[in-house]
């Protein structure tokens, strides 16, 4: 699914997998859904086209929904975007995120009472939406699929291919788009992230998409007391 603002990666990566499925004759057909096909804006220097619109895929097979900073959180306040996510919902196989879409998800009612999880700074808003927050590169629960920031949008894509099609279909597709990371600085050196300073920004992500939500913002920014979630 896409709306305006979304960071590019969150969509790109999973998109890069599932249409392999497609183009592997796995069964499924991949496109990108919105509120109308129209160029919109993402975080980095590129505008992107949804190949349908919402009414044109009422109900599909599955839906992920990508993250972003200050748009993702007013998505948030978006009625016709988290309807759609509803209504898709019913009747989806598998409802899933990326990054900050676990709050789009949150948002529309979808996880209350499910583990989930999000970007790492981002973790304690979940309970604003009665989840549980868990520090996984993806969390599963019931139909619902959780990634955390980001790349893990591809662990999490694969993660769900080798669900649709088989374990050795979803091998094939990472070696087809050649995924084996090799960080040049290794993996994540938590202790040495500054941690306060990436929450602050969430938090000012927050209030700028959220400025004329003041409610829904009170929710995010005081979910569980604000309580640092480790990865």
């Amino acid at each position: 699914m896409l709306y305006p603002g979304l960071t590019a990666l969150d969509f790109v990566g999973p998109l890069q997998v599932i249409s392999a499925l497609q183009e592997f004759g796995l069964g499924f057909e991949a496109v990108t859904v919105a509120a109308a096909r129209e160029p919109l804006a993402t975080d980095s220097p590129v505008s992107v086209t949804a190949s349908h619109t919402f009414e044109q895929v009422p109900a599909p097979y599955g839906l992920i929904v990508p993250g972003g900073g200050a748009p993702t959180f007013a998505a948030l306040a978006d009625e016709q975007l988290t309807g759609y996510v509803r209504q898709a919902a019913r009747s989806a196989k598998v409802v899933a995120s990326v990054c900050t879409g676990s709050l789009i998800l949150g948002s529309a009612g979808l996880l209350e009472g499910r583990e989930a999880v999000t970007h790492w700074a981002a973790m304690p808003m979940l309970r604003a939406f009665g989840a549980t927050p868990v520090s996984r590169r993806w969390v599963a629960d019931g139909h619902v699929l959780t990634a955390a920031g980001v790349a893990a949008g591809i662990d999490m894509a694969l993660h769900l291919a080798a669900e649709l099609v088989g374990e050795d279909a979803a091998r094939m597709i990472q070696a087809a788009i050649d995924y084996d990371p090799q960080p040049p600085l290794g993996p994540i050196d938590w202790d040495r992230v500054d941690r306060a300073s990436m929450e602050s920004s969430i938090k000012s992500m927050a209030e700028k998409g959220l400025a004329d939500q003041p409610e829904l913002l009170a929710r995010l920014t005081t979910a569980g007391g604000a309580q640092s979630v480790s990865p």
